[in-house]
């Protein structure tokens, strides 16, 4: 059956809404600042709900970034009144399942903008109460989230305060798993008590007229303690080593202050972005004295990303942007280019064994050295690149092709159109910047799927995605597509927190 126009508006509608809940935080980027970027995200999540709600609801299950998944969140529980009964149950069960892959701290984020906006209906109290059912040790909250667990009590009528005036219990409830009133009067009433069963609020509690218990609590927690204690910052870290977490550790160990507690973390178990940010981060001379660990790290990173598929993917050629513009801005400092360079690490462990070549557009040849500067010769790159025919071609680029201007774009139309009838060669173009001026991330040529990318650990996916926007997107196909994600999502998510533990209504 052909496609109407009015489907092919809505699928395009869907993949720039896609690009942009990818792509964009609604932080200042290198050639647009933050009302520009916010205005613009605004504008895109407004359209995108009031029109195509279902689909709105269905980004949850892909790879977009925890800034706009709590966005869609807040906005499918702000205007619960206009969705259907059936839409609201497919949105309970997304909204659950994403609110368990996000981090705590986003959620009770989002629990205080939710409390801002005035939402507290049974439904989202529902939701609430189940999320916090499900974390592995409500006490480690109220610890380390104190503020944010307070407030979520208190606004969605969550069964942890304690009666008005009831003394505490005389049975003390387990270790493990604090009774409601013990919460209730930690967070509410915290003089009742002289000592709490469980250890961990207990220690809070002992915390403020002794030190050696502030090394039982959260590394957040405790450091408030340790300045009002007057503890020296050296012999704090050291003590504290073995709760901290691993970016906890990278924190501090990036402080001039903390220079002796480098080391600590294991690279090896970093996640590819996140390692590549951390090496972007170092000197260039402390990364050459280092070379042999750092590239071991995003190589055994890289692998694990790529896992079975691993030297699946033939001949792969890459043309990664390390121009000035990939410095980023304040907010997001090296963001693209650390992008570019876990996605050329990645690529490269795709590839067939020996069948990767990297083209920096700055002309260099090590990795490990990149840095942003110059122009963005983006043509130059892609002719070099396309000289051996690869069966792969990616571009991670922010599109700002300009030395000389538009040359990216001809030299992929002819390669196309006249080149490469056959498409033996396919092109994808990943963008790690969003475009607040055209709502999307900028494209390189209409005839080359173009795809926004944040975390090189979804470039698999995202080229999956890329495909359905090159030439005409077919509007069945890419519905089919996106209820197959959906499916896996609250397939996988269920499972993992146990069947049936959803209140969806």
């Amino acid at each position: 059956m052909a496609e109407t126009f009015a489907e092919l508006v809505a699928a395009e509608d869907v993949l720039l809404f896609v690009n942009a809940a990818v792509t964009a935080t609604g932080q200042r980027e290198f050639r647009s600042g933050q009302r520009e970027q916010r205005l613009s995200l605004a504008f895109l999540h407004d359209y995108v709900r009031v029109n195509y709600r279902p689909v709105y609801a269905a980004t949850l299950a892909l790879d977009i970034n925890d800034h706009n998944a709590c966005r869609i969140i807040e906005e499918l529980l702000r205007t619960a009144r206009e969705a259907t009964p059936e839409e609201k149950r497919t949105e309970g069960r997304l909204i659950a399942a994403r609110l368990a892959a996000l981090p705590p701290q986003r959620v009770y984020r989002l629990l205080r903008a939710l409390r801002t906006a005035g939402v507290g209906n049974r439904r989202t109290r529902a939701i609430v109460r189940d999320w916090l059912a499900a974390r592995p040790d409500p006490a480690y909250d109220a610890v380390k989230y104190r503020a944010g667990l307070k407030d979520a009590a208190r606004h969605f009528h969550l069964p942890l305060a304690p009666p008005p005036l009831a003394p505490p219990p005389a049975v003390a409830s387990s270790p493990s798993s604090p009774g409601g009133s013990e919460l209730g009067d930690f967070l509410f009433a915290p003089g009742r008590r002289k000592k709490y069963a469980h250890p961990l609020l207990d220690a809070h509690r002992r915390a403020h007229f002794e030190q050696g218990a502030l090394y039982e609590l959260p590394f957040t927690a405790a450091e408030g303690f340790a300045a009002r204690h007057g503890i020296a910052r050296e012999v704090f870290l050291t003590r504290m080593a073995p709760r901290m977490t691993r970016l906890e550790r990278l924190r501090t160990e990036r402080s001039n202050a903390d220079k002796s507690h480098r080391g600590r973390t294991d690279l090896a178990v970093m996640p590819l972005t996140r390692l590549a940010l951390y090496v972007l981060s170092l000197r260039r001379a402390e990364r050459a004295g280092r070379r042999a660990e750092l590239t071991g790290a995003l190589r055994a990173a890289a692998g694990r990303v790529a896992g079975p598929y691993a030297g699946t993917w033939g001949r792969v050629a890459a043309v990664l942007d390390d121009s000035y513009s990939s410095s980023g801005s304040g907010e997001k400092r090296r963001r693209p280019l650390a992008t570019a360079l876990a996605c050329g690490y990645l690529l490269e462990a795709l590839a067939a064994p020996g069948a990767y070549a990297a083209h920096w557009t700055s002309g260099g040849t090590d990795p490990l050295l990149v840095a942003p500067y110059g122009p963005t010769p983006l043509g130059s790159r892609i002719l070099d690149a396309l000289e051996h025919a690869p069966e792969r071609l990616v571009i991670v680029s922010d599109g700002w092709d300009n030395a000389p201007p538009g040359l990216a774009g001809e030299v992929l139309r002819v390669w196309r159109t006249r080149l490469d009838r056959e498409r033996r060669t396919a092109v994808t173009h990943l963008n790690p910047v969003y475009d607040a001026d055209v709502f999307d991330v900028r494209r390189l040529a209409p005839g080359v799927p173009t795809a926004g990318i944040r975390d090189a650990e979804d470039l698999p996916a995202l080229v999956e995605i890329a495909r359905f926007a090159e030439g005409r997107t077919d509007p069945a196909e890419l519905r089919a597509y996106l209820d197959g994600r959906v499916r896996r999502f609250l397939t996988r998510e269920e499972v993992r927190r146990c069947p049936g533990s959803i209140s969806t209504g």
